[in-house]
């Protein structure tokens, strides 16, 4: 079943809704900057903030990669994960550029993680993007918190996603 968000105002449709909260996390072929694939293994026993994004390029997904990796320094055994469809080339410049480094920034160009995590975009000009949402999960992958973003023009809510942690 589609979830129904917008783009500055417009119905979008992604192609399903996220994980439940309660459910287990799936695993994930993610890649870094250097093209190395990164896999749930690689976050083993840490809490984890999934930062899902369309793109790096646009000024709202670079505000939220700022914000978390900015809140991410004070959190104990937590990753923050962005994610997006960017290139991993654009994401490693992109962080080198803006100085973040207390997060990890991955790609989904080549993997499942948007389908299996249901945050693709099924329709609009950002069709094959994922949508702005976060997953959050405990040290043993278990889903405690999730915000589908219902404008992809606005931010999340960063304290609602790090109360979950805490």
């Amino acid at each position: 079943m589609a979830t129904t968000i917008t783009l500055k105002g417009n119905e979008v449709h992604t192609i399903g809704t996220l994980p439940a909260v309660g459910s287990t996390i799936r695993d994930f072929a993610l890649v870094d900057s250097g093209l190395n694939v990164k896999t749930l293994e690689n976050f083993e026993g840490k809490k984890k903030i999934f930062n899902i994004f369309p793109s790096v390029d646009t000024p709202v997904c670079a505000a939220s990669a700022r914000t978390f990796n900015e809140k991410a320094s004070a959190l104990d055994n937590t990753v923050v994960i962005n994610v997006s469809k960017d290139l991993p080339f654009a994401l490693g410049r992109f962080c080198a550029a803006e100085g973040l480094d207390k997060v990890e920034t991955l790609s989904d160009f080549r993997s499942s993680f948007g389908d299996d995590y249901e945050v693709t975009i099924a329709d609009s000009v950002f069709k094959g993007l994922l949508s702005r949402a976060i997953i959050v999960a405990d040290e043993n992958n278990k889903v405690v918190y999730t915000e589908q973003v219902p404008e992809i023009a606005n931010e999340p809510d960063y304290e609602a996603a790090l109360s979950a942690v805490k």
